[in-house]
């Protein structure tokens, strides 16, 4: 009999690539530049809720060939077994037939080195969206963190929390000059960490996030490197004993692997 442990896991497919090109490029920063994608395939393309997220396609064969990938069950990979380049970023500004994402360039991920020099007609695919955050209206404290490839959810989210809650914001930066002014909100206090060039990605987001004073009542959303993210989810679920319910922490992209989810 076989046994079905053995059996390779399976994920449900994502919603189909949509095919789009750049309509504008617009530097919001030294390491930060917003993207405005749009064509007629974003006929339908809706988003309902904060900080949801699309995945971008980028080209990856010769002579910047957008090259369409395939689900193998639990990832899309290309036809000789590369993964392909794909970023998860957060939809902005979204109608009709455009929308806008931000995009950090500062390294040399192939993600960052694509939105460095990309111009109207640049070819891309995007795949979503993905779920978004409910906020709770009526919650009265909310702690939300994240990296630079995080802060345009964070700005999402500052602009639509409800005003008479307390929001506690840590936002880890690779260099002091990458940060960008974020929606005023009048119960906000805003922390940006400098990352460490010695430490892993991700290490000051997750110490601030650690000392934070939360408990079981506040809500918690947080996004950034996936490893950090697991460390966090550690410190909180299992250490602190913070309920799952109250909290959304998302991996947006992985250090070290080339390809997919790059910064």
């Amino acid at each position: 009999m076989h046994d079905p442990s053995t059996r390779p896991r399976t994920r449900r497919e994502p919603p189909r690539f949509r095919d789009v090109e750049v309509l504008a490029v617009q530097p919001l920063g030294p390491w930060m530049v917003r993207v405005t994608l749009g064509g007629p395939a974003l006929q339908g393309f809706t988003v309902e809720e904060p900080a949801a997220s699309v995945r971008l396609l980028l080209p990856s064969g010769p002579a910047d060939e957008l090259v369409r990938p395939v689900w193998n069950g639990n990832e899309f990979l290309l036809a000789d077994g590369r993964r392909p380049v794909i970023r998860t970023l957060t939809p902005l500004h979204v109608t009709g037939r455009t929308f806008d994402v931000d995009i950090v360039v500062h390294g040399d991920g192939r993600a960052s080195q694509w939105a460095a020099r990309a111009e109207p007609g640049s070819p891309a695919a995007i795949s979503g969206p993905g779920r978004g955050y409910a906020i709770d209206a009526s919650a009265d404290a909310f702690l939300v963190a994240g990296d630079e490839t995080a802060m345009p959810a964070i700005g999402q989210l500052l602009s639509l929390l409800p005003p008479s809650a307390t929001v506690a914001v840590h936002v880890e930066i690779a260099h002091p000059d990458a940060r960008l002014a974020l929606p005023s909100h009048p119960g906000a206090t805003i922390a940006w960490l400098d990352a460490s060039a010695d430490a892993s990605p991700g290490t000051a987001l997750v110490e601030a996030v650690l000392a934070a004073d939360v408990d079981t009542e506040t809500r918690i959303w947080i996004a950034g490197e996936a490893a950090s993210m697991q460390r966090i989810r550690g410190g909180l679920f299992t250490d602190r004993g913070l309920p799952r319910t109250n909290a959304t922490i998302r991996g947006y992209w992985k250090h070290g692997r080339a390809g997919d989810d790059e910064p």
